[in-house]
């Protein structure tokens, strides 16, 4: 049966993010009425950081204190939801110049020794990553260097054997809308939005 795992991770609840990432999770539910779902917000419920390795806490039995136990409980309910999920699609915007944090500390618990083998248990996934930033960093525009949004997820994501079908669809310059200093670039912000709802339907498959 398929599965989405849906995760958002933007502190706006009206982000450009967000409403790309469910734009999707509802095509692909009208697509696959009898498939799985679940959502996780990280951003509305942070994961908490580690505080102790990840595969010490899959691994370890309970402590006296309950420290491993909630660690452990934790990490294994993430990283089921991930080995049950078809179809992964993550609402990630740029936080200077990179991911959310929270978003961050969701990966670290999916990020062990156990997933970086090859094959990966994790492998065999489709995931789509919405990224949103409020200015652009294409190819040949003067902050290219500086995304490390797309960069760091396609790194960790391919380490982890999510990276074998794995989309980034993006909506650049979302800041135009409400910046009057952006205002010249109100056109291109629209046709880049509206060119990411027109992909995530073809890819919500």
């Amino acid at each position: 049966m398929p599965h989405l795992l849906h995760v958002d991770s933007s502190l706006g609840t009206e982000s450009v993010s967000r409403r790309l990432s469910a734009y999707f999770a509802e095509e692909w539910r009208d697509k696959h009425p009898g498939g799985g779902y679940v959502y996780r917000d990280v951003a509305a419920q942070p994961v908490p950081h580690i505080t102790e390795p990840v595969h010490q806490a899959l691994t370890y039995p309970d402590t006296e204190d309950g420290q491993s136990a909630q660690e452990r409980e934790l990490t294994a309910a993430i990283t089921q939801e991930v080995l049950d999920a078809s179809v992964i699609v993550l609402g990630v915007p740029m936080h200077n110049f990179t991911i959310p944090s929270t978003l961050k500390a969701w990966l670290d618990r999916i990020v062990h020794p156990g997933h970086l083998a090859s094959p990966s248990p994790l492998s065999g996934k489709k995931v789509v990553a919405v990224l949103s930033r409020g200015g652009s960093y294409a190819p040949g525009t003067p902050r290219e260097a500086f995304d490390y949004q797309q960069t760091y997820l396609k790194a960790i994501l391919g380490a982890i054997g999510l990276g074998d079908d794995l989309t980034f669809v993006t909506a650049e310059l979302t800041m135009a809308t409400v910046a009057p200093q952006m205002a010249q670039f109100k056109p291109l912000a629209e046709a880049s939005i509206a060119n990411a709802y027109e992909t995530l339907e073809k890819l919500a498959q």
